[in-house]
Parts: structure tokens; sequence; C-alpha cells
């Protein structure tokens, strides 16, 4: 990797401005903050230290995840109590480019992830589902002035991570990638990129190096140790390589989502650098996976504070 490559890299940081991601209000919580809440869970005074924490540490580029945390024009029936009006949500795009950060949009439109949509999670590949969809991704690009990148999730797709939904909607083979077709054409006809988690190339290898365009930005993902514990995390791992092998342009993710893996960032700017080919490298991404509030503004400091790590050790 040459100089300019390296000043190119994107360190990345994942914040949660919505964060009804994972089920239903009356589902069964198998964790902290995993169902839906009627009230924006963020408080604005974290989000702003956060911002100037990432700032100090070499974060260059925020994905922003909205879903419920936005009053969109098209579909004001998907905010919440203390959703952001679109003025709000420009002025703090804003002040992040100000800072040398760039704001990157992300709805995640996995069906294991979309309870911000509301009734219409309920209504996936119908008529109305794609119109819904198209006039969020449309809004959301104008919003921000036509992003270099538009994160669309597509993770965890699995039976197994529906196992607490009270209601269950499921897209498999054809299904799966008909509507990611749809969303990855919608975000093009705009002039976008779009970008994803890698997660699917786990059980779907084959198919995956078949069907996914070149033209879609990767984010294989693994928060575990290393070297892996056993054969599922080395599947993980070997993910990046295969990625690399075939072309992909990517950006490595890792997190410290819980304390068993505190320093799994690091360790993976760490391996990368020392066992993956980095030409298509576009940089690496921390995902604490926490909602932007006090009980869990220590997860983030840390967070951050991994990101400038990595990023020493990287350019060293």
């Amino acid at each position: 990797m040459d100089g300019k490559q390296k000043d190119q890299m994107m360190w990345g940081y994942l914040l949660h401005l919505g964060y009804n991601m994972w089920r239903e209000k009356d589902a069964f919580k198998s964790a902290e903050y995993t169902t839906a809440s009627d009230v924006l869970r963020l408080d604005k005074d974290v989000w702003d230290e956060l911002i100037d924490k990432m700032a100090g540490n070499g974060v260059n580029t925020v994905v922003i995840d909205l879903g419920e945390g936005v009053k969109y024009d098209s579909h004001p029936e998907l905010a919440v109590e203390g959703s952001w009006s679109i003025d709000l949500l420009r002025s703090e795009l804003a002040k992040m480019r100000n800072l040398g950060i760039n704001p990157i949009p992300k709805l995640n439109f996995s069906t294991t992830h979309d309870e911000w949509l509301g009734e219409y999670s309920r209504a996936v590949s119908s008529k109305k589902y794609y119109e819904v969809c198209r006039n969020l991704i449309q809004e959301v690009i104008e919003i921000f002035d036509t992003p270099d990148y538009f994160h669309i999730g597509m993770d965890e797709e699995t039976i197994e991570h529906h196992r607490y939904h009270n209601y269950t909607v499921l897209r498999k083979g054809e299904y799966w990638w008909k509507d990611f077709y749809f969303y990855v054409d919608e975000i093009e006809k705009k002039g976008v990129r779009s970008w994803i988690w890698s997660d699917y190339i786990w059980s779907h290898e084959e198919e995956f190096l078949k069907k996914m365009p070149k033209s879609v930005l990767q984010s294989n993902w693994y928060y575990g140790g290393f070297p892996a514990r056993n054969e599922g995390e080395e599947n993980y791992i070997r993910a990046y390589e295969v990625l690399a092998e075939n072309g992909f342009d990517q950006v490595p993710t890792g997190s410290n989502w819980s304390s068993g893996c505190d320093l799994n960032f690091v360790r993976t700017v760490e391996y990368f650098k020392n066992n993956v080919n980095t030409d298509k490298l576009k940089g690496f991404m921390q995902a604490p996976w926490k909602p932007t509030i006090h009980p869990t503004e220590y997860r983030h400091y840390e967070a951050i504070e991994h990101v400038g790590q990595g990023k020493e050790i990287f350019n060293k």
C-alpha cells in the first residue's frame, strides 16, 4: 500500500441515531436495548461529545444508522417521540464535515434488523414495501447531499437470528438477491455506492462470489479474539482473505460490544496488515453496537480510542 492509499483510508465509526434494529417492543428481550422503543434512545450531549472525541482520535468517516431517528418527509409515520427533524440532521452533518468527518447514511434492510420500518417490515418484497424503501433511499441521499456511500446492512438474515421475534419475515435464495439488487439499483441511480455487511458469504460463499457486484463495498465483521477459538470463527476471519483474493473493495469491521472483545478492533487491524492483501482495502470500521446514551457512553469512549490506536499501528 502506497502513501496515497493510506491517506485515503477510511477510519470509520458506526454511530446510532435510531436503535429499533432487532425486534418488536413486546418480543423477548434477549439483551439490553434489543426491543423496539416508542421513544428515541439518544442523548444529544453524548452525541456531541462522541463527535468531538472522534475528531481527536483520527476518525474520518461516521456511518450513521438512521432508522426511526428521523422525521422523514416521505414517511413521517416511521418517527418516534424525539426523532430528529431533517433540519437538525442536516446541521449535525455540517458540523461533522467541518471537523473533517465524512458522514455516511445507513438504513438496515435486513429483515432481522428492520423493526424501524414499522408495519412495512411485515410487508417485505411487496409493491408497497418497494415504494417505501425507494422513497426513503431517495430522501436520505438528498438529505446527505449525495454521499459517497449508502450502507444498507443486510446482515444476519437467518432463522437463528429470528428466534426471539414474535413476527418472522425471512428471505432466502432468489428473494434475498432480488431485494438486494433493488436497493443497490435505487442507490446507484443516484450516483452513490452501496455498502453492506458481508456475512452472507459465510454460508453462501460460491453463490456470493458469483452474484455479488464488485461495485458494492464490503464490510466483513468479526468480533472475537485472534487466533480464533473454533472452526466457525476461523470461517469469519477467512472471509477477509476470500474477499481480498476475489477483488472486492472492503472495510473490515471490529467491535467492543462486549467486555470479551475489548481489543478486537486493534487486533483486526494487526491481522489484516500482517495476513491479507491490502490492494483493495478502503479502511476499517469500529462498530460498538451501543445506543448513543449515557449508560453506554463509556463503551463508545473506549471504542473511539481503539480506532486511534489501530490507525497508529497500521501507519507504522
